[in-house]
Order: C-alpha cells, then sequence, then structure tokens
C-alpha cells in the first residue's frame, strides 16, 4: 500500500488543544536542523500507529498491517489511549527508543559501578530514565582488598551517576532522571538519608529508602534493628528504628526526599521470582523492576469513558485491549540500548497499562474525590482494567506464546494456562501526555481548575478546565466573572453561585487532606501489578508528625511505596502577611523612625557579577558607600522582561532597602543561598538553585573578591532580613505557595507526580 492510500486511511483529525499542540510542536514533533516542527500531530500518530503494527508480521505473516494500525491510531487520535513519551517522540524514527523505564544493577566493583555508570549514559541519551539500588554497595571506611585501602560508599559513588547523567541531558529531548534506593538495614542508611539535605547535591536524583518488613515492625514496636554488611553478609551494628524513620520523615517534610519503597511487599508480589530479587524501581517509583528490565508503559484516558452519567464499560473494554496488544508489540519493536536489556525484557515482557483523567472521571459523576464513594470506584476501575488487560494477554500468549519465564512465574499457580506479559498495569506520572490528552494528570486531583495564560502582547487569557467549562455551561452558572475568578484561586470552594454539588465534585488537591490521597493510592494499588505514582500533597504549615502519620498509614494501607509533598519545601518558604491589620503590624514593628533608609549619594563605586542561571545569565552589581560598607544592589537578567527579571529586581530593591537601614550583609546572603527552584544551572557545588541563590552567592563573591567591600558590621538588634522572618506570620491559610515559575511562558509551576510541570504550555522538568 501506498503512503497516500495509508494516508488516506489513517485521516480522522487529531481531537487535540491547542496547549496539546503546543506541547507535541516542542518535544514531540519530528525537527529540521534549525529545530522547525518537519510533521504535524497527524503525522507523529500516523508514523507511531505504522510502526507499532509491524510487529504483527512477526507472529502472522499475512495479518493485515493496515487494518491493525488504524485500530492504534484511532484509539490515539481520538486521546483515549496514549503511549508513554519515548515511544510518541521515537517510533518510526532512527533512534526507536520506546521504553520510559530501566533498572541497572550496580554491583561491588570498581569495574562493575563505571560499567553501570557507562550503560546510564547510553539509556539516558536514548531518552530513558534509571533506577539503582547501591545496596550491594560495601560500607564506607570497609577494607578494599585488592588495594589495601577503604571504601568511599555507596553515596559518594551515586555523585559520579549524578555527573553523568548532568553531563548528558538526554539529548535535549528529555531530562535524565534516576532513582536512587539503599536498603534500610545497609550501614550507611543514615548517610543516604542525609544525601540531599545539601540541596545542591544528587540534583538529578529522586531518593527512596527500602524498607524491610522486621524494620517497620522494630518501628512500630520502638526496637533496635540490625545492619548488615552487604559484602560479608554479616551483622555491621545496631540502630534504632525509630529514630531512623523519624529522621527519614523529617527530611522528607524538608524537601521531599527520600521517599519510602517498601522493597519485602514488593518482593512478596514479584510475579517472576525464579528471575531474581526486586531491588529497585524507575524514577518516580511505580515500576518496580528486575537488573536490566525495562518497561513501557501507556495511559488510557478515563474522562472519555463517561456516558450520561455513567461509565461506559463496554468502550472502556474495547480501549484496554486495543492498548495491550499495542503495548505488548513496543517490545519487539523497541531497539533496546543494551542487550543484557533486551534479554531480560523479552523474558519477562511487563507491560504497564495505566490511567489518566481520573479526576474527570469523577467530577463528571459527581463524585467528590475525598470520599468512600470515590475509593470504591478507583478499585472497581482498575480491577476492570487489570482482569481486562489479563484476558487479552491470555489471548496474545495463545497466538504468539507465553513469556518466556512464564512456567517458574506466578501465574500457573493462579490457574493461568498463559500470559504473555508478566505485569500488566502501572499507574504511572502522566504530566505531558494528559497535556496531550486534555485531561487531568494520573490518578491525581485537580491542581487549579483555571489559570491565565500569557499570550503576545502581555495579554492574558483565561485557560479552564475542559470538563469544569462544560459542566458549568450545562448546569447554568457559567460566567464571566465566575472565569475571571477561578483564574485567581483555581478553586471554586466557597463561591455562592457555584452549587455545593460541584463545589464539592471539582475539589483541587489541597483541599484534599493527606489521608484521603493516601487512601486513593491505596484503593488503586489493590488491583495494580506493579506499583502506583502518587504525590501525597501537605500544605505548607503541615507537621512532621502528619507526615509521620502519612508514611505509616501508606504502610497499613497495603501501599509499595510513599512520595510526599510539602508546599514550598523545595523553594524556600513563601512569605504572606494575610490580613491588612498584621500587615500594618509588621510594617510598624519593621520600620521605625531610627531605621529609616539613608539618602543615596550622587556617585558610588561598586562591582558586578556574572552569574549563569537556569533563566540566563544574571548580573549582580553590589555598590557601596564612602566607608567602604555595602549600599545597595542592582540586578540585571540578560534577557529583559519577564517573570525571572522582576522578581530579580524586586530582590535587588528589598536589600538595597535593608542594606541603606542598616541591615547585614552576611545575613542576607544566608537567606538567598540555597533557595532552590526547578531551574537550576550546573552541578556538583557549583549548581545554581535559581534566581535568588545566584544573587546571594553573587554577593558572597563580590564580598570575598575585594578588601573595600565589607560586611556591615552592625549591632544584632537592627532590623535585618532575621528580624522580618521573625514578624512574619509563615503557613497561614492566605499563604499562597508556588513552585517557582515556568521557564518557558513563566506561568505557575505545579508538582505533580513527582515532577515539576507547567499546565500553561506543556512544559515538563521531567520530559
Amino acid at each position: 500500500m501506498s503512503s497516500k492510500e495509508m494516508e488516506k486511511i489513517l485521516s480522522q483529525t487529531p481531537e487535540l488543544t491547542q496547549n496539546a499542540i503546543t506541547v507535541l510542536e516542542k518535544r514531540y514533533l519530528k525537527k529540521d536542523l534549525n529545530g522547525k516542527a518537519i510533521e504535524k500531530p497527524i503525522d507523529m500518530f500516523r508514523r507511531v500507529a505504522m510502526n507499532i503494527a509491524e510487529a504483527d508480521k512477526l507472529y502472522d505473516k499475512s495479518a493485515d498491517l493496515t487494518a491493525i494500525a488504524k485500530t492504534f491510531y484511532d484509539q490515539m487520535i481520538t486521546r483515549k489511549f496514549l503511549p508513554n513519551s519515548p515511544t510518541l517522540m521515537n517510533a518510526g524514527r532512527e533512534l526507536q527508543q520506546l521504553a520510559a523505564c530501566f533498572v541497572l544493577p550496580v554491583s561491588d566493583s570498581l569495574e562493575d559501578i563505571f560499567e553501570a555508570v557507562k550503560y546510564t549514559a547510553l539509556i539516558h541519551k536514548s531518552g530513558g530514565g534509571t533506577g539503582f539500588s547501591f545496596s550491594r554497595l560495601r560500607p564506607k571506611d570497609d577494607v578494599v582488598q585488592t588495594t589495601r585501602g577503604v571504601s568511599s560508599g555507596p553515596v559518594s559513588f551515586m555523585t559520579v551517576f549524578d555527573a553523568a547523567t548532568e553531563t548528558i541531558k538526554q539529548g535535549g529531548t528529555r531530562r535524565g532522571a534516576n532513582m536512587g534506593i539503599l536498603r534500610v538495614d545497609h550501614p550507611d542508611i543514615m548517610d543516604f538519608i542525609y544525601a540531599k539535605e545539601d540541596k545542591t547535591k544528587l540534583t538529578n536524583f529522586n531518593l527512596s529508602v527500602g524498607i524491610t518488613e522486621p524494620f517497620m515492625k522494630a518501628v512500630v514496636e520502638d526496637k533496635d534493628y540490625d545492619l548488615i554488611n552487604p559484602k560479608s553478609g554479616k551483622k555491621a551494628g545496631t540502630l534504632s528504628a525509630k529514630a531512623v524513620f523519624d529522621k527519614m520523615v523529617e527530611l522528607a517534610w524538608e524537601g521531599g526526599d527520600p521517599g519510602i519503597v517498601f522493597l519485602d511487599r514488593i518482593n512478596a508480589e514479584n510475579p517472576t521470582p525464579a528471575e531474581g530479587e526486586i531491588e529497585s524501581t524507575n524514577p518516580c517509583g511505580e515500576q518496580p523492576l528486575l537488573p536490566y528490565e525495562s518497561c513501557n508503559l501507556g495511559s488510557i484516558n478515563l474522562g472519555l469513558f463517561v456516558k450520561n452519567g455513567k461509565v461506559d464499560w463496554k468502550e472502556l473494554e474495547k480501549t484496554i485491549e486495543v492498548a495491550v496488544h499495542f503495548l505488548d508489540n513496543v517490545i519487539d519493536m523497541n531497539k533496546y540500548p543494551i542487550q543484557q536489556i533486551n534479554d531480560q525484557t523479552k523474558r519477562n515482557r511487563k507491560i504497564g497499562l495505566g490511567l489518566m483523567g481520573w479526576a474527570d472521571m469523577l467530577a463528571m459523576l459527581a463524585i467528590p474525590y475525598n470520599t468512600e464513594k470515590a475509593t470504591d470506584l478507583a478499585e472497581e476501575v482498575m480491577k476492570f482494567i487489570r482482569d481486562t488487560g489479563r484476558e487479552k494477554s491470555a489471548q496474545l500468549a495463545q497466538i504468539r506464546g507465553d513469556f518466556p519465564s512464564f512456567p517458574d512465574s506466578i501465574y500457573p499457580k493462579m490457574g493461568f494456562k498463559n500470559m504473555r506479559n508478566a505485569t500488566i498495569t502501572t499507574v504511572a506520572p502522566t504530566g505531558t501526555i494528559s497535556i496531550i490528552g486534555s485531561c487531568s494528570s494520573g490518578i491525581e486531583p485537580y491542581f487549579a481548575l483555571a489559570f491565565y495564560r500569557q499570550v503576545m502582547d502581555n495579554n492574558k487569557l483565561v485557560e479552564v478546565s475542559p470538563v469544569f467549562k462544560d459542566i458549568a455551561a450545562k448546569e447554568g452558572f457559567l460566567s464571566e466573572e465566575l472565569l475571571n475568578e477561578l483564574a485567581d484561586t483555581g478553586s471554586v470552594h466557597g463561591m455562592d453561585y457555584v452549587p455545593q454539588k460541584w463545589q464539592d465534585a471539582f475539589v483541587t488537591s489541597h483541599e484534599i487532606t493527606p489521608l484521603w490521597h493516601t487512601r486513593m493510592q491505596a484503593a488503586f494499588q489493590k488491583y495494580t501489578d506493579n506499583a502506583v505514582s502518587k504525590t501525597v500533597n501537605f500544605p505548607s504549615e503541615a507537621t512532621i508528625e502528619d507526615v509521620r502519620k502519612t508514611y505509616l498509614l501508606s504502610y497499613n494501607l497495603g501501599c509499595k511505596g510513599t512520595t510526599i509533598y510539602r508546599d514550598g519545601s523545595r523553594t524556600g518558604q513563601v512569605l504572606n502577611v494575610g490580613t491588612k491589620d498584621k500587615e500594618a503590624q509588621v510594617t510598624e514593628t519593621v520600620a521605625p523612625a531610627e531605621f529609616t533608609p539613608k539618602p543615596r549619594p550622587k556617585v558610588l563605586i561598586g562591582r558586578t557579577v556574572e552569574m549563569m542561571t537556569g533563566c540566563g545569565k544574571l548580573y549582580v552589581t553590589i555598590n557601596q558607600d564612602e566607608k567602604g560598607v555595602p549600599f545597595e544592589v542592582f540586578t540585571s537578567m540578560g534577557k529583559a522582561g519577564g517573570c525571572a527579571q522582576s522578581q530579580c529586581e524586586a530582590i535587588g530593591r528589598l536589600i538595597s532597602i535593608d542594606l541603606r537601614s542598616g541591615g547585614n550583609l552576611d545575613r542576607i546572603i544566608k537567606q538567598l543561598k540555597g533557595i532552590s527552584c526547578h531551574m537550576r544551572y550546573g552541578f556538583g557545588p557549583n549548581t545554581v538553585l535559581s534566581c535568588s541563590d545566584a544573587v546571594g552567592k553573587a554577593l558572597e563573591q563580590a564580598t570575598n573578591s575585594t578588601t573595600e567591600i565589607k560586611v556591615s558590621g552592625q549591632p544584632q538588634d537592627n532590623i535585618t532580613v532575621d528580624k522580618l522572618l521573625e514578624k512574619v506570620d509563615v503557613g497561614t491559610d492566605d499563604t499562597v505557595v508556588k513552585n517557582g515559575a515556568c521557564p518557558d511562558c513563566g506561568g505557575p509551576v505545579e508538582h505533580v507526580e513527582g515532577c515539576d510541570i507547567c499546565y500553561s504550555c506543556g512544559y515538563s522538568h521531567c520530559s
């Protein structure tokens, strides 16, 4: 069949929003040497459908590839099913690397460690993410027999992997991502738990502690537990389980890392135990894999299966069957980065069929996310996907054969005579493909129902959840006033002109308690072969004890791991006064007459420091008065305008006012350094974490590079940044916490499923 005839058959118009088209043009479509897209979205879907259909001829020489390709094409073009990003990007192109998830072993020899680093680079170059267990490595200071030296320990070697990831950057299409896991009984576990306390370290890693059942029992009973040297297998000391657990909780509360992975629970449900023990997961934690295994993922858009206020189970069944067929084909069409991955992947043929649009489905059914009715439906939907997927996999096995390790797997004991795939279901992150699908992300609740999009000439357009807009129009409460207020707040909570039924149905993430976040994850986990990607969101004022309770709840409810995120914990605490009375009180307290800013002389002497940031070049100028004391600060971005420039200018003005009022530069530097956002620059000790961090480091460089500019020696009771912080009420109900500005459009960034995503333009820090 000619390409013209194929185009005619695969010609249904894509049902895509402008947002989806923007994402596709930036990250998925073929480009020429100048970076201009040379295919349209319809061409991409054709390319993927035709390429993946070719696997059928491996099993049936007479297969109608055109009909199969059309089946795949129709599911993607209508957004009912979308494969993971590498498949959309690479299928039918030279790279042909289609998997998102890989796990590599890290054995206890220098040769094996650097072999793993090499494989990591190859995987990241091809667009995949990697997971590692560092639990096999001997602890630091352990004797190395061959050299009579001592080991530097797992955490030290992790920095090598981190540097390799930073260098590769996945060819500019997908950012490198890693998961690092260390067993809780490893002698270096405390070093691992503290590894990301310094936010400049291991910036390309998510960290999770591998939790064992004996450890959790010791936590509950407040007892000590044994540490085991992985090299000798002998006891290497004891620690208080409760103390270790509490420190994990505290650091997760501070910055999100480390998460926890229940390794014993994962291995209890390992479908192929004869193939080995599962040591690690992929970067977002939802895909436990054996060493050298990979997994290809795809997601069903649940919001498209609600008809007349009910779930359309028959239509959902059809999509599940097509999706399992598609994902099994991906395994054969994939060009794996190394031979060991090719071999192990095809021995088990794991696929990960998941979902997105869960919040959309609930809203369309008028079911609040934070209710028993919602968790009951979650179990029903996930069981249906798993059972239907297994039936389709068994049918494929009758034609194509069982996965090679099937005889020693769990399935014969469960009564299955055939099975094509060792796992069927995974609930994976869908940040970018959910934008393409114009739906809510994964199983997460809504983060905001509307927001402003910046367009040309500094105009703003209101972007509204299509599900909410459709229901509001049908129910008769849609108005311009509602849309504008919604864009400002993101939520309908407390809006009198929105019926209570729909206020409840469109509940947003920060209006849902961690209890319900965790219960929802557990409901989906009950019928998921692999694991579930879900962030348990906490408000900024949440306590360490709140996080501790959630970790324990996650364990008790049967989750395979937990990731938490407390608002503002990775970006510095946002300050918000909250009321006019408090505002007046702060102003009155911090600006008494004796600290009126000094007038500015006409001529000042200073120096300028150039800093590279994730937003571009930043120039920081610090001027001194006639006595050589720092007097004022100016900042300028290399590319003028935009959110980053305005914020840097504001920082400069505030520093200047403080310095001219007798402030202390050392304290200002201390407050600015370490503030982190999603747009970092560099790696290792030279990492610039944010524009604020860059200003702090530039001021430090300026003061260290000359004896003329020196820190003011004012009395300790002067009004400084520290004093300001003491006077401001942090974490009130009125506090609005943001995770930084999008580097592409300047819009708000949300922390979703372990990644920073901009719903305004589709930017994703992870893909």
